[in-house]
């Protein structure tokens, strides 16, 4: 006895981006959408007909009707396929409208997973679901996956929360056991809430975002395509995303080659386009080295689809050359001496003393820029 099938969740389709500029917001919200394409194909790459979604299809409880409509439509194209859909968090069940609106318009292909009753996915598959009742459902949901079934069947959860040894999207505690798989007799458990892919036990795992929202998680956004056979189930995390966030550090010190160092921890200039990037810089530099940083890093931005600079933790070392550089005399002086005492004043704060020094190495980029 063998299954194939993929485990995705946390799709969060009308997620609106609101704190990115207009162009690259558009595109993220077109790039959640095409993921129902692309799960499509890694379903069928793999040979697997049915399409797990562990919850949080939808970003809100009140998407869109165009959110919605697209999303029934774009599952219905791939009619070779069956997608099941749990509610999760963000589209409890608490939202009575927007599945009984799923339900009315949803494709033959489409099931949605309105109650914790064991359902046959073929005569030997059972798929127990947990869907979440509310926001905070306050209890273990997954209690349920210790249904009945029939004997000698696969039994296969689909849950939606945080487990017990880390804490939910939204900061609460995790109610979910580590070892469900192992309590309630399950040969898979597929887990959704965790936007990064864990492996939580030898059958359990969380397949993540599809496509990445954010750049709190390491793992490439992705599904789990699992097959479950005799000896257990054999999961491999296959991609789907299309954009790549990356947080990269960048330590300096006076003397280092800017240039190169930079140049070291970007991605090629051909995949720029497609990737949100914060480089968080820190250690320290010269006056002069870090107005030339910056510099680099303005010319960089428009390559990518976002990108940041971080200099928020880089500190600066500043001779009184720096200072005869800015102005000899007069009101740039006076500016730069005043930002000096700031930025090494210990009265001051930290957050306080980094402003002042960012603002001093703006002003003697801009002299720099305006001489002759």
């Amino acid at each position: 006895m063998t299954y194939t099938f993929l485990h995705s969740a946390d799709l969060h389709l009308g997620k609106a981006f609101g704190s990115f500029p207009e162009g690259i917001r558009g595109r993220l919200r077109e790039a959640r959408h095409g993921v129902i394409q692309r799960l499509a194909a890694a379903a069928r790459a793999g040979g697997a007909q049915d399409v797990l979604l562990a919850g949080d299809t939808f970003d809100a409880e009140t998407p869109s009707p165009e959110t919605l409509r697209h999303a029934l439509r774009a599952m219905a194209a791939e009619s070779d396929l069956r997608w099941f859909l749990l509610p999760g968090n963000h589209d409890s069940l608490a939202a009575s409208e927007l599945w009984r609106r799923i339900s009315g318009d949803a494709p033959a292909n489409l099931r949605v997973l309105l109650t914790p009753e064991p359902q046959a996915l073929k005569p030997d598959v059972w798929l127990l679901p947990a869907p979440c009742t509310q926001r905070r459902p306050g209890r273990d949901l997954t209690e349920a996956m210790s249904g009945a079934t029939p004997a000698g069947c696969l039994r296969i959860g689909l849950g939606h929360g945080a487990i017990t040894d880390f804490s939910g999207e939204d900061g609460g505690a995790g109610i979910i056991p580590p070892d469900r798989a192992r309590l309630s007799g399950l040969d898979y458990l597929g887990l959704g809430d965790w936007h990064g892919r864990m492996q939580v036990g030898p059958a359990t795992w969380y397949s993540g975002t599809p496509e990445a929202d954010g750049f709190k998680h390491e793992s490439a956004p992705g599904a789990v395509r699992v097959c479950l056979a005799g000896g257990g189930a054999v999961a491999e995390p296959v991609p789907t995303g299309q954009f790549h966030w990356r947080r990269p550090g960048l330590d300096l010190l006076p003397g280092d080659d800017v240039a190169r160092r930079l140049s070291d921890v970007l991605p090629p200039q051909a995949a720029r386009r497609d990737v949100l990037m914060r480089i968080e810089v820190t250690g320290r530099l010269t006056l002069a080295e870090r107005a030339g940083l910056e510099a680099e890093l303005a010319g960089l931005g428009p390559d990518f689809g976002w990108f940041e600079g971080d200099l928020s933790r880089l500190g600066t070392d500043v001779g009184r050359g720096d200072l005869e550089a800015i102005d000899r005399s007069g009101a740039l002086r006076e500016a730069a001496e005043t930002l000096l005492g700031q930025a090494q004043d210990p009265a001051l704060g930290a957050a306080e003393r980094a402003l002042a020094e960012a603002a001093l190495a703006r002003l003697f980029a801009l002299v720099q820029e305006v001489q002759p």
